[in-house]
């Protein structure tokens, strides 16, 4: 079932964020590459798209979800080369393609019956399916060498975290206290991080190392802490609500020091992703509520952006590849017709 994310506003599958899908094969268009502040934008649609969603990125490739004229889902890859390829699993009502690894193995969620199970699509194309033990609904949001992490629903419809590894083994967990648990990201070295909420309805951000152990944070005066990203060096970055609702981005070192921020003359800011070197994409709300994209240098600079054209502008993830740089995410047209980009320093 469609609903609002409460973090953005955006669409998402069960509550939370929606992952990416993939149709079988296809060749689908890129458009309009154009250099503009320093970068170039790429924008791209998968064939027959009417609002194209890209979430992840790695060494140049992309994997996301879009909806057709029917308003049917479908995830999709798009190739280094530019080439796209569709993503269904056979027999799915919808299937949404949430993450990418350096190998090419995509993880993501179908519905099928309003039932929500886990996927993954080795490099090669062939989908592998899975659902942990007792789940009632299973939502993989993030790969990283294989390893997979989400959350799914047991039998009263409470959400636990997983850890599904490259070979097959599926571990649940939960930070101390949660009633509510959302992974959002795992690195390379097996650490997650996510969010949990509290029986007081509080939310906090959490990291759970490759060994099991726990670690629960929040920034000072957060009433709502939201984790999207985690790096190779085990730095984290994501959101926040200060008390009087408004979001602002954070960045956690992996010793646990925490800095927050937003760009210049933000109403309120989203971190969605953090790569190898620590450069940090996301969006913010300008003074007339309009949605921008930004880039946070390890330093500190925070550069804004949108792609020529732009209406509203999505940032998702940014590369940790050769380029060290490029980020992809969507924006709205003058139609309010979403589209993919690339934005390439």
């Amino acid at each position: 079932m469609l609903a609002k994310d409460s973090r953005t506003g955006r669409t998402t599958m069960m509550r939370r964020r929606v992952v990416l899908m993939l149709f079988s094969g296809g060749a689908f268009f890129a458009s309009g590459v154009v250099a503009n502040a320093g970068a170039v934008y790429t924008t791209f649609d998968p064939q027959g798209s009417v609002a194209t969603t890209a979430r992840s990125i790695s060494d140049g490739a992309v994997a996301g979800y879009y909806q057709d004229n029917q308003g049917r889902y479908h995830g999709f890859v798009r190739a280094l080369d530019g080439t796209i390829t569709g993503i269904d699993v056979s027999g799915a009502d919808n299937t949404f393609a949430a993450s990418i690894d350096k190998a090419g193995r995509t993880t993501g969620f179908y519905s099928e019956s309003g039932v929500e199970h886990g996927f993954v699509r080795n490099g090669q194309g062939s989908i592998t399916t899975f659902d942990p033990s007792g789940s009632v609904g299973t939502v993989p949001l993030s790969i990283n060498h294989g390893a997979i992490t989400g959350y799914y629903y047991d039998s009263n419809y409470v959400p636990h975290g997983f850890l599904r590894t490259a070979n097959g083994s599926i571990t649940e967990f939960d930070p101390p206290g949660s009633i509510d648990t959302n992974p959002t990201s795992i690195n390379k070295e097996g650490a997650i991080t996510g969010d949990y909420q509290d029986a007081n309805s509080l939310t906090h951000g959490f990291v759970r190392s490759a060994d099991g152990t726990i670690t629960t944070f929040d920034p000072s005066g957060s009433t709502y802490t939201a984790p999207t990203s985690i790096n190779a060096r085990g730095t984290i970055t994501g959101l926040w609500y200060d008390s009087d609702g408004v979001n602002h981005s954070f960045l956690r070192a992996a010793d646990g020091t925490l800095t927050t921020f937003d760009p210049a003359k933000a109403l309120a800011s989203t971190a969605m992703g953090i790569n190898a070197r620590g450069r940090i994409t996301g969006s913010y709300f300008d003074q007339n509520y309009f949605t921008h994209g930004f880039v946070r240098t390890p330093a500190g600079k925070i550069i804004t952006f949108d792609p020529p054209g732009s209406q509203y502008t999505t940032p998702e993830s940014i590369d940790s590849g050769a380029d060290n740089g490029t980020i992809v995410g969507e924006y709205a047209d003058s139609n309010f017709i979403y589209h993919g980009f690339l934005r390439t320093p």
